[in-house]
């Protein structure tokens, strides 16, 4: 589990991700938009590579006490120590500060791990709020590719 001010991003379990891709809500602390396609796309994702580091997070509003969306991860760190994450939002959450908080949350959580050298990211090119969220985060724009625009942020030191 990772805190910040005013989020908690909890790691999701085997039967939670299920949960997610399958959008049933049944007992669980979601909003009433959770989940949106790209968090049951990610818990597909994680569902197929399960890690039990470098998976896929639940990103819970302290106030409410639900879940307003996913952040995490792609898979273990590659030969070079990159990883590449991913996040998003219900659409009533965005705007406040929410992706930035809960990404910067990450990025120091994955540098904490000594195998992560660099964290990638790699929104749609038409999506200006990923890219500003990137940007708040320290990340620096990079390639373009196809439809994606490449992000990176480097371990300091």
């Amino acid at each position: 589990m990772i805190e910040t001010s005013r989020l908690v991003l909890e790691p999701l379990d085997q039967d939670a991700l299920r949960a997610v891709a399958g959008g049933e809500r049944t007992g669980r602390a979601w909003h009433a938009e959770f989940p949106v396609e790209d968090d049951r796309d990610a818990a597909r994702m994680t569902l197929r590579h399960l890690d039990p580091v470098f998976g896929c997070l639940a990103v819970v509003e302290r106030g409410s006490g639900n879940a307003v969306g996913t952040i995490g991860f792609f898979g273990p760190p590659d030969e070079r120590g990159a990883v590449v994450v991913g996040y998003g939002l219900v659409p009533s959450a965005r705007g406040q500060g929410y992706a930035t908080e809960a990404l910067r949350a990450l990025v120091r959580f994955a540098f904490s791990n000594d195998q992560v050298r660099r964290i990638e990211a790699d929104p749609d090119r038409a999506n200006r709020a990923s890219h500003r969220v990137l940007e708040k985060a320290g990340f620096v724009r990079g390639r373009a590719d196809g439809d994606a625009v490449w992000y990176a942020v480097e371990r300091a030191g």
